[in-house]
């Protein structure tokens, strides 16, 4: 009689790098779930490995990275790079798949000329003003309070309010087909905000000269996109976040439901 081996863990491939971040801290945040186990790739290996055949041995892909731009690039940086034919094809593969994907904070920088990328995970946060509207606006070491909208897999268990303090995005969002998740109590204005545009010149935390309409408080939702579940959560930005058992919580609860394809 053949033996049948069975996973016990359910694997993901978390792939990081363009953002600087504390990686055994992030780590951390994985070490914790118990029966997952995660793979920390760098980019751009990690973009190898975005399609069917890459990720064969993985249920979750996990974005906590920043590819498509270069911060070296001298005046005008961050330069927007264009995406291998190769990765956009391979990952549309693996939407089609049914491949679940958990989208974290940054990764809605990444590859900022790929549009189709950006309707998936349901946003994009812009270094530069362009076509599509002013540079986006951030805001670190904010303490705000996360409110839980409704009953979803996602956030079970987590209480109705929880406290959190880490950086914030004014950007756009594309909500359509998206199920919205957690809310913050924080302002989504341009006075509560710094320019990203102005930041990469040098001038951090400055707003001089710089306007963006009011944003959206969301900053957590799921959605199904082709034949995959994705779920996007802006915080995460540093140990404050890592630690945070609530926080710790949400990323354990969307690898769980992602992976648990419809």
């Amino acid at each position: 009689m053949p033996i049948i081996h069975h996973r016990a863990e359910l694997q993901c491939l978390v792939a990081v790098r363009g953002h600087p971040f504390d990686r055994t801290a992030f780590d951390s945040v994985f070490q914790g779930m118990a029966g997952i186990s995660a793979t920390m790739v760098d980019q751009p290996a990690a973009a190898r490995l975005m399609n069917p055949d890459g990720m064969r041995g993985f249920d979750v892909l996990v974005l906590y990275d920043m590819p498509g731009l270069d911060f070296e690039a001298g005046e005008g940086a961050p330069l927007y790079l264009e995406p291998e034919p190769a990765l956009k094809a391979g990952f549309r593969a693996l939407l089609e798949q049914g491949k679940g994907v958990v989208a974290l904070h940054h990764a809605l920088a990444g590859w900022p000329r790929w549009g189709e990328y950006h309707q998936w995970l349901g946003g994009q946060f812009h270094y530069h003003p362009g076509p599509d509207g002013p540079d986006s606006g951030y805001a670190h070491d904010v303490a705000y309070e996360v409110e839980v909208l409704g009953d979803h897999p996602v956030t079970r268990g987590l209480p109705p309010r929880f406290a959190m303090t880490d950086e914030l995005y004014l950007c756009p969002q594309f909500p359509e087909g998206a199920v919205p998740l957690l809310r913050s109590t924080a302002r989504f204005t341009r006075d509560h905000f710094w320019s990203a545009d102005l930041a990469v010149r040098g001038r951090l935390h400055d707003r001089e000269g710089w306007e963006h309409p009011e944003g959206s408080d969301v900053i957590g939702w799921a959605k199904q996109v082709l034949a995959s579940r994705l779920v996007y959560l802006q915080p995460g930005d540093g140990p404050s976040a890592y630690d945070n058992p609530h926080y710790r919580a949400l990323v354990e609860n969307a690898v769980r439901w992602v992976a648990d394809r419809p």
